[in-house]
């Protein structure tokens, strides 16, 4: 059974940065792609950034520039780093772990972000 178990949300200050971690289980993790998607308060879930077994990467138009997503096949586990966070990344950031070809989708149950002064 795949579990997908995110780390590293909490509160920031505007300006602040975050490194999330979403460790994989039960999967192949280098066959994968992978990615973060965030739901606001009261909206919906949305894109943030992708990356392919491959390492190509890609983002949400809020997302590029500040943050930086990133794999370690070796330790099963995806990263989005942070930077120059703004109150509006305040969601639930959830990680995502996916293969068109084997057929399966999964999601993590999230970590919040907050960011506030």
């Amino acid at each position: 059974q795949v579990q997908l178990v995110e780390s590293g949300g909490g509160l920031v200050q505007p300006g602040g940065s975050l490194r999330l971690s979403c460790v994989a289980s039960g999967t192949t993790f280098s066959s994968n792609s992978a990615g973060w998607f965030r739901q606001p308060p009261g909206k919906q879930r949305e894109f943030v950034a992708a990356i392919l077994p491959s390492g190509i990467a890609d983002y949400s138009d809020s997302a590029r520039g500040r943050f930086t997503i990133s794999r370690d096949n070796a330790e099963n586990t995806l990263h989005l780093q942070m930077s120059n966070l703004e109150p509006d990344d305040t969601a639930v950031y959830v990680c995502n772990v996916w293969n068109l070809g084997a057929g399966y989708d999964y999601w993590g149950q999230g970590t919040q972000v907050t960011v506030s002064s």
